[in-house]
This record gives C-alpha cells, sequence and structure tokens, in this order.
C-alpha cells in the first residue's frame, strides 16, 4: 500500500471526523454533573451533531469497504457498522439512570417506522419517479420479509400476550439464544451459497466479481487500515452515549415529551446516513442495493437489539418490557403486510412509496395521542 492511497484514506475530511468526536469525548468528560436547563439542550444538541459528524465518518469508511468487497458483504458491513450504532446507544440509556424499562421497545417501533416506511418511501418515490417500475430480487426480498415477520413477533407481538408485556427471565435466555442463531443462519446463507440472491436483478450475469477471498489477499492492506478507522470513529460514540442518555432524560422531563419519544431520536441519529446512502441509490436505479440497506437494516437492528437489552435486563435485573400497544401492533401488523406486499411483486413503483410514506406519517400522528 503506497503512501498516496493512505493519504487518500487519512484526508482532512476523514481526520476531522475522527479528530472532532475524541475531542468532544474529552470535553463532556470535563463538564460538571449538574447542568442549568438551557445548558443541558446546547450540550445536549452539540452532543447529537458529534455524533451524526462521527456516523457519517463510519458510514463513509463502511461505502468503501463496501465498494471494495462488493454485494452482499459490502452492505452488509454497512448495515452492520449502523446498528451497532444503534446498539450502543439503547444501551447506554438502558444503563445510565432512571427508569428506561421501554426504550428497547420505543427504539425498535421506531426503526421499523422510519426504516420501512419512511425511507422506504421515500426511496421508492425518487426511484420509481426517476426510472419508472423497479425490479428488486424477489428471492433476497422473500427472504428479508420472513425475518422481519419473525423478528417483529418475537421483539413486539408475542410480549404483548406476557404478563408485563416482558419475557420471564428463563424465556429471554431461550428467545435470546433462538434470535442469534437465526440471524446467524441468515448472514451465513447471505453471505454464502444465496449471495446471488441478494444482488441487482441480471448483475451476475453481466459482472463476475473477484472472490472474496482474492480480494482480501490484493487489497488487505486497505482494507485493514479502512476497518481500523471505522473502529476508531465509532468509538467516541460509544463514550458520547452516555452522555446523550442522561441529557436526554432530563431535556425530555423537563418539557414532558412521550417516553417513546427517545426510542426515535435514537433511531433518526443512528439511521441518517444510511438513509442518504439508500436515496443515492434510489436515485442510481439500485433498487436490489435499497432493499439490502433497508430491510437488512431492520432485520439486523432486531436481530442484535433483543439479544443485546435482554441480557443487559437479566445482568442488571432490570425488567425489559417489549410489549407494544394495541394501536401500535396494528401499525406494526401493517407496516409487515405493506412490506411483503411491496417487495414481494415484480415490480415496485413510486405508488408503493406513497402508501409507506402515509403509513410514517401516521405514526407520527399516533406518537403524540
Amino acid at each position: 500500500m503506497t503512501v498516496s492511497q493512505i493519504r487518500r484514506i487519512l484526508s482532512p475530511a476523514a481526520l476531522f471526523r475522527l479528530v472532532l468526536p475524541w475531542a468532544a469525548v474529552v470535553a463532556t468528560a470535563l463538564l460538571p454533573h449538574e447542568l442549568p436547563l438551557p445548558a443541558v439542550w446546547l450540550v445536549l444538541g452539540a452532543i447529537v451533531a458529534v455524533i451524526l459528524v462521527a456516523a457519517f465518518g463510519v458510514v463513509h469508511e463502511a461505502e468503501a469497504l463496501a465498494h471494495r468487497l462488493g454485494d452482499p458483504y459490502g452492505t452488509l458491513v454497512l448495515t452492520l457498522s449502523i446498528v451497532l450504532i444503534e446498539v450502543i446507544l439503547i444501551s447506554a440509556v438502558m444503563l445510565g439512570p432512571g427508569e428506561h424499562a421501554t426504550i428497547a421497545r420505543d427504539s425498535v417501533t421506531a426503526v421499523m417506522m422510519i426504516i420501512l416506511n419512511l425511507v422506504v418511501g421515500v426511496c421508492l418515490l425518487v426511484g420509481g419517479l426517476r426510472h419508472g417500475a423497479m425490479r428488486p430480487n424477489r428471492s433476497g426480498s422473500s427472504v428479508y420479509v420472513a425475518m422481519i415477520a419473525v423478528l417483529s413477533a418475537t421483539a413486539m407481538i408475542i410480549p404483548a400476550a406476557l404478563p408485563g408485556g416482558a419475557y420471564p427471565a428463563a424465556a429471554a435466555v431461550a428467545v435470546s439464544v433462538i434470535t442469534i442463531v437465526l440471524y446467524g443462519f441468515f448472514l451465513w446463507r447471505q453471505t454464502g451459497v444465496q449471495a446471488d440472491d441478494y444482488r441487482e436483478v441480471g448483475e451476475v450475469a453481466q459482472t463476475q466479481r473477484a472472490p472474496l477471498a482474492d480480494t482480501v489477499r490484493d487489497h488487505g492492506r486497505e482494507l485493514a487500515v479502512r476497518t481500523a478507522l471505522l473502529v476508531a470513529t465509532m468509538v467516541p460514540i460509544v463514550l458520547l452515549s452516555h452522555h446523550l442518555a442522561t441529557l436526554l432524560d432530563v431535556a425530555f422531563d423537563a418539557i414532558g415529551a412521550p417516553t417513546a419519544l427517545a426510542g426515535v431520536v435514537i433511531a433518526l441519529i443512528v439511521f441518517t446516513p444510511e438513509t442518504i446512502t439508500a436515496v443515492r441509490a434510489a436515485r442510481t436505479g439500485e433498487i436490489q442495493r435499497v432493499v439490502n440497506l433497508c430491510l437488512g437494516a431492520f432485520v439486523s437492528t432486531v436481530g442484535l437489539t433483543i439479544p443485546s437489552v435482554l441480557v443487559i435486563g437479566l445482568v442488571t435485573g432490570q425488567s425489559v418490557v417489549l410489549a407494544e400497544s394495541p394501536i401500535m401492533l396494528v401499525l406494526v401488523a401493517a407496516t409487515i403486510v405493506t412490506t411483503a406486499v411491496t417487495f414481494l411483486g415484480k415490480r415496485v413503483t413510486a405508488t408503493h412509496g406513497a402508501v409507506h410514506a402515509a403509513l410514517f406519517a401516521l405514526f407520527a400522528v399516533l406518537l403524540f395521542l
């Protein structure tokens, strides 16, 4: 790997996205424990801005890795990078001060509504109006839809029938194991014998990519440097998330905001960079990349978040309430059905996008009821 290649990777923008979050970590460590409310909002806004900068840095490196590795590996790296940030932020809120029994549920529901309705809706509107009807890879889409249905039932629907809306300890262990095994099997197949199911329709016939092992051998140093930069940019997000959780509590309590709003804020912060990536893919007509980013993001979020929060609940003795309200369960069911109808058909259009966008608008209204 040449010096010019290293300089290209460690560009001024990349260094800024790395140095700023670490500087913020040092600055927050020097803050007093108690702040007046105006200062709370000011610091909260600054931390959110810094986390967004760092998240964009993570996504930038993940996109570079995605370009080098090709799909489905590349999109998987990008999705997992974003989802890990989501899991970190949720875990920080749970381990922070105050009662946060529903933060995991609120965050997962928010991710579903934002990713599967808002982002999918915008992408299909952009792509459909620009390119007309588009063809997703139905084999991969069907797997995503099946995973979404099962994981949504596990995370939100089944707990609604349990006392207190939470899994008992033994069931929590079993559900964590089942979820991890299912998600692991899904990843194994997605990156193995079923990899073609997650590529653009016709891509395999047109372009034969080098095997993953050859790519790693030929570009190993670049991949290592970018991975190290990705991790170094993600670590400050972990360190800042504790302060974010504490300040969100204080700020939202002061204005009497709905408790579910914290989950929405976390989801918006985390998935903003990936949303931009998905919209860019829609503009170029890469509908399967949109599917991999959006549907894959939700599958990965639930597949990693639910086991993580259940384990944290068991270790700390906290109750992890996963059951949604009846009105939100109706919206969850409508989202699952609409997603299935949209992506299991032969074509997706801008009209499908309008339907998904309408579902998100309905969610936004119901959130404040």
